[in-house]
């Protein structure tokens, strides 16, 4: 049996072969090792009641998360599946590796994340090139839930989000200077604390200075991401994550300004990422 994890910061999505029905599908709190330790993830774990009655079945293991970009955090992850899956081969890669072989398939072309957070990186078919984007919520992340989130909370609290908008921010989520900084500063994962306050935008998308806040967010990632790679233009740019997918029409516009040839978008890769998993595996081709 065949177990894959697409785990973001906020959200991981978890899908399960079996043997004798359709696969099933959940989701847990996001397993990022850079705001959860080894202990945290093996509780969350213990806790799916869906997993419990196969764990002992599942032969092979792929994690795809957020923050598993060095060695020593992708053997943390490891480390924390290990207890409960002991008969499991388990891989570990990156959430970005998962949504290129989600979108790109074997193709070649550019895979972004816009979700909690946000990266980009160059995908040859095989191989995922290294990122040199990606850098979190407080060095980078632009165009992400966590960067927009931010920029909601200090116009709110600098008082220089538009009257309206502002009493609606006011009623939406009762908060005050203290409650975030306690949660930013004080709390686990800052960053998806960040990333909730996000949705106020898709509430409120209609509205110019919404309109203009999200497109200013698309164009900063763009110039900072896309537009450093010199051949950005001889391929597709695939995005997933909920940003991405929930401002889509927006996203199009700002890579239509730059010629990027926007490909697929999706919300979460999990069911594409499965397929993918599982072609790779019968073909002998995913090696993590």
């Amino acid at each position: 049996m065949i177990l894959v994890v697409d785990s973001g910061s906020s959200k991981s999505d978890w899908k399960l072969e079996l043997p004798d029905s359709a696969p099933i599908s959940f989701s847990t709190n996001g397993l990022n090792p850079f705001f959860v330790n080894e202990k945290e993830i093996t509780r969350v774990i213990k806790e799916i009641p869906e997993i419990i009655p196969y764990a002992d079945e599942v032969t092979e293991l792929y994690f795809f998360g957020a923050g598993c970009i060095t060695p020593d955090r992708r053997e943390m992850v490891s480390n924390a599946l290990t207890p409960l899956f002991e008969n499991a081969y388990i891989a570990v890669e990156n959430d970005l590796f998962g949504s290129a072989l989600a979108t790109c398939g074997n193709k070649k072309g550019y895979v972004a994340t816009l979700g909690t957070g946000s990266d980009l990186s160059f995908f040859d078919g095989e191989e995922l090139m290294a990122s040199h984007n990606g850098n979190g919520y407080v060095l980078g992340d632009e165009g992400s839930g966590a960067y927009f989130g931010k920029k909601l909370l200090r116009l709110f609290l600098y008082g220089r989000m538009p009257k309206d908008l502002n009493e609606k921010f006011a009623v939406k989520y009762r908060i005050n200077k203290e409650v975030v900084i306690k949660n930013v500063y004080q709390k686990e994962r800052p960053n998806a604390f960040l990333a909730s306050f996000a949705p106020f935008m898709s509430d409120n998308i209609t509205h110019p200075f919404i309109i203009d806040l999200v497109k200013g967010g698309f164009e900063e990632f763009v110039q900072a991401s896309i537009l450093t790679y010199a051949d950005y233009t001889q391929y597709e740019c695939h995005f997933v994550g909920s940003i991405a997918y929930s401002f889509d029409l927006l996203l199009r516009e700002v890579c239509e300004a730059h010629q990027i040839k926007v490909g697929t978008i999706l919300k979460s890769p999990i069911n594409e990422l499965f397929n993918a998993v599982l072609e790779r595996e019968s073909n002998s081709l995913l090696s993590l």
